[in-house]
C-alpha cells in the first residue's frame, strides 16, 4: 500500500507515519519512484504501536518491544509489557491522588468565595488569595507522568493518535476554555493565568490531551482566585503548540 492508503487503513495520518519511519518505528519500503510502501504486516505493527503509546510507553520502550514483537511469541511480548504497564498504573494511581487532593482544594477555595461578603474595602488578610490552608503558599498539580529519556533522543514519540476531525474539535475545545486567558512570560513553555473557576475543566482537557498526545507535560499551580495553566512540549511539537495554545510559545529543550 502507497502511504495514502496505509494511513486510511490505520487511521493514523501520514505525517505520523513520517515520523514513525524517521523514529525506526515502521521502516518503509520503497517503489521504483521512491513512493513509501507498505506491507500488510505494518497494519498490525502500527496498530502495536498506537496500543502501547495510549498506556504512555517511551520512544525507547516502544522501540524495545517492537524488537520482541517482530521476532519474538506472544509470551514473551506479554513478559515485556506487563511491568511495565504496571508501572505505568501505580503512577497514575499516585496522579490521581493528587487530582483528588486538588479538586478538594478547589472545593475549598469555591466554598471560601461563596461564603466572603459582598464588601467595597480594599482586600485584607480575610480574602480569599489569604484564605486558610492557603496562605503564602500555591498548590501544585502535575498532570504528566514522570518520562525516562531513551538513548536516541525524545523520551516520548511526537506523534498525536487524533485523527484530523478530532484534532480539530479538541483545538476549538482549547480556545473555547482559555477565552480571556492571561499570557505570563515563560521561557519553559506556555504559561496562562486563568479565574480559578475553570481548574476542573483545564485539569479534565489536559488529561484527555495528554492521553493522546503524550509528549505534552501540563501543570496546574492554584493561587488565590486564580489558577495557572503550564504546558511545555519538545520543539518538534512547536506548530501543534501554537496551534492550540497561541502564537507567541516557546518549547522546552530535551536534554
Amino acid at each position: 500500500m502507497l502511504i495514502s492508503q496505509f494511513a486510511e487503513h490505520t487511521g493514523v495520518p501520514a505525517t505520523t507515519l513520517r515520523y514513525y519511519e524517521s523514529a525506526g518505528l515502521v521502516p518503509a519500503g520503497r517503489t521504483d519512484s521512491g513512493y513509501r510502501v507498505y506491507r500488510e504486516r505494518d497494519l498490525d505493527r502500527v496498530g502495536f504501536i498506537q496500543a502501547t503509546k495510549h498506556l504512555g510507553l517511551t520512544l525507547g520502550e516502544i522501540r524495545e518491544l517492537l524488537a520482541v514483537w517482530e521476532h519474538g511469541s506472544c509470551a514473551a511480548v506479554r513478559a515485556r509489557l506487563r511491568p511495565k504497564t504496571a508501572a505505568r498504573l501505580d503512577d497514575t494511581d499516585a496522579r490521581t491522588a493528587e487530582l483528588i487532593a486538588f479538586a478538594d482544594t478547589l472545593r475549598r477555595a469555591l466554598s471560601w468565595l461563596d461564603d466572603m461578603p459582598e464588601r467595597a474595602e480594599p482586600c485584607d488578610a480575610t480574602c480569599v488569595v489569604h484564605a486558610p490552608d492557603t496562605r503564602s503558599r500555591a498548590h501544585h498539580l502535575p498532570l504528566t507522568p514522570s518520562r525516562v529519556a531513551d538513548n536516541g533522543g525524545s523520551a516520548t514519540p511526537i506523534a498525536c493518535s487524533l485523527g484530523g476531525a478530532d484534532h480539530r474539535t479538541r483545538a476549538q475545545q482549547w480556545r473555547r476554555l482559555l477565552i480571556g486567558a492571561v499570557r505570563e512570560p515563560s521561557t519553559a513553555g506556555v504559561r496562562l493565568r486563568l479565574p480559578v473557576d475553570r481548574a476542573g475543566a483545564l485539569a479534565e482537557l489536559a488529561a484527555a490531551e495528554q492521553q493522546c498526545c503524550p509528549f505534552f507535560e501540563f501543570t496546574l499551580r492554584l493561587s488565590g482566585s486564580r489558577v495557572v495553566l503550564e504546558v511545555e512540549a519538545p520543539p518538534e511539537a512547536a506548530g501543534m503548540v501554537r496551534e492550540l495554545f497561541g502564537e507567541d510559545t516557546h518549547t522546552r529543550s530535551d536534554h
